[in-house]
């Protein structure tokens, strides 16, 4: 890393992480109040919110949380679509100092109810419209986006609580695999991170326009599509309707966005519609899934602009990306994720946890010691997991997938060291769609596994073994997926279902995944 770059990191670690701030105010208290802070097309009308109007309307969500006992540290849940109800509630949150849980829109009660009882949320956020999907015994503690602004007086609190480096202001939730999601804290220092990330990765610059497409109810599109364009002082765009790719190319046109942001499906549904990427583009990045090579080379060939691989976890941020900032800017390799952001030194290590040396396979990790923008200190309420993830005595964050790297610093994905299925930008812990399976009357046992799938990367296929009086059919089929569908996300559901009647298991009873995934033709 050169001396500026070094003199750069230096300078984010200082302005996030060596004194008590509050993150809503480097976000959005110190801009110019006139400027845009975020755009919405909500049902085909368009509007603009500016950073003062995020300063006086987070001020009134404040006054209102703070007299619903809500104080530093308080963990608060919120279950909202994209609109502004969404920001002036994080913000008047972060105002505060307390904890945003963030919730997907698309859970069902099971994973909501989860999420909430771990975090030990004081209240949750959710609209009316989306009420009937939550558990009864969350009543007690739902407040809904209506009642609030009912009762939001015509000023709010003055306060920017300040809150020390390692305070969390975020407790958002992973994919579970063999155990439940896991919840991880974003301390304050995370914003070094994310800011890194929105200038050297993606380069975004005063005259540009930036649209990240991922949902803020997971890790990239709250960092990167909320919080990240308001450390820049840039505008966040939102569009709350489902993904189809001309409207979504028509909204890329209308609002001259040069940057666009995606999980590597949404490009494969673009190019397989034959549709052409608008000419305002200069930028595109994809994260969430391994890209596929030929999708960026088409992109390159029909707009003369490349897709970067972008690599990031819920836990580290960004490590690892195709940079397009100048200064770090080097020719992208086929297939290469990139090399590490300044900052974070990723490796290879081998199962002992030594460094493997360029061109071997192995266990993909941050090397903590020489990170200096690595925050992540482990889960929350969860030692044993955390425990699980650092070894070499704390010095290496196994990250969780498999790869390698070559003798200039560029990483390349193999594959997840888990069994979490990369699902059209999602991940999808098996263990939470097989504990939704199991809970209905039909299924004696299941296991999930994810298989390739040309639109969306991976898809979900559930084995079911049946208990005595039931029988396979299509139609029980359709019934588990819409049982999923319907209780733990739209997402997260088996679009494929194959009736067992054993699972494979070895001797100590641990089903064989690999057995399953060889059995409808997929590498072990």
């Amino acid at each position: 890393m050169s001396d500026e770059m070094t003199a750069a990191v230096q300078a984010l670690i200082d302005r996030y992480g060596s004194a008590p701030i509050n993150p809503a105010y480097v976000m959005v208290g110190n801009k110019n109040p006139d400027d845009p802070a975020a755009y919405f097309r909500e049902k085909g009308t368009d509007r603009c919110v500016t950073y003062g109007e995020l300063v006086s309307e987070s001020s009134r969500w404040a006054q209102y949380f703070r007299q619903a006992g809500v104080e530093p540290g308080t963990r608060v849940a919120g279950f909202l679509p994209k609109g502004p109800a969404l920001l002036f509630m994080v913000l008047g949150l972060w105002r505060l100092g307390a904890v945003y849980v963030p919730l997907f829109t698309a859970f069902g009660p099971d994973a909501v109810l989860y999420r909430v009882d771990h975090s030990g949320a004081h209240l949750v956020v959710i609209t009316e419209a989306l009420q009937s999907r939550l558990p009864e015994r969350l009543t007690a503690r739902i407040a809904t986006v209506e009642e609030i602004v009912r009762q939001l007086g015509p000023s709010g609190v003055d306060d920017w609580v300040l809150r020390a480096p390692d305070d969390p202001f975020v407790l958002i939730y992973t994919s579970g695999t063999t155990g439940r999601p896991k919840g991880v804290p974003w301390p304050i220092s995370m914003l070094s991170v994310i800011e890194a990330y929105m200038r050297w990765a993606l380069d975004v610059g005063p005259e540009d326009r930036y649209w990240n497409l991922a949902d803020p109810g997971w890790a990239y599109g709250l960092a990167f599509a909320l919080v990240g364009p308001w450390l820049i002082g840039q505008a966040n765009h939102w569009f709350d309707q489902p993904f189809a790719p001309q409207v979504a190319l028509d909204w890329i046109a209308y609002w001259k966005i040069t940057h666009f942001a995606a999980a590597a499906t949404v490009y494969r549904a673009i190019r397989a519609e034959g549709l052409v990427l608008p000419f305002t583009l200069r930028a595109l990045s994809s994260a969430g899934e391994p890209l596929n090579p030929g999708i960026s080379a088409w992109a390159e060939e029909t707009l003369g602009v490349p897709i970067l691989d972008h690599y990031g976890q819920t836990e580290a941020g960004m490590p690892i990306n195709n940079h397009r900032a100048p200064a770090l800017s080097r020719p992208v390799k086929s297939g290469s994720m990139g090399q590490a952001m300044p900052g974070f030194r990723a490796v290879v290590l081998d199962d002992d946890g030594h460094e493997l040396p360029p061109g071997q396979e192995g266990h993909l990790a941050i090397d903590v010691l020489n990170s200096p923008l690595f925050s992540f200190r482990g889960y929350y309420h969860d030692v044993e997991a955390t425990e699980a993830r650092f070894v070499g005595q704390g010095r290496y964050y196994l990250t969780g997938d498999e790869g390698s790297q070559d003798d200039e610093g560029h990483f390349f994905f193999a594959s997840r060291s888990d069994d979490v299925i990369l699902t059209a930008g999602y991940r999808v812990g098996p263990f939470d769609v097989e504990s939704v399976l199991m809970l209905h009357p039909a299924v004696a046992e299941c296991a999930v596994v994810g298989v390739t799938d040309a639109l969306r990367g991976q898809v979900i296929h559930a084995f079911v073994v049946l208990r005595p009086g039931y029988e396979p059919s299509p139609t029980l089929g359709s019934a588990l997926q819409e049982w999923v569908r319907a209780r733990f996300a739209k997402t997260g559901y088996p679009r494929q279902v194959t009736f067992v009647p054993a699972l494979p298991k070895t001797p100590s009873g641990k089903v064989q995944r690999f057995l399953l995934r060889q059995s409808v033709g997929e590498d072990a």
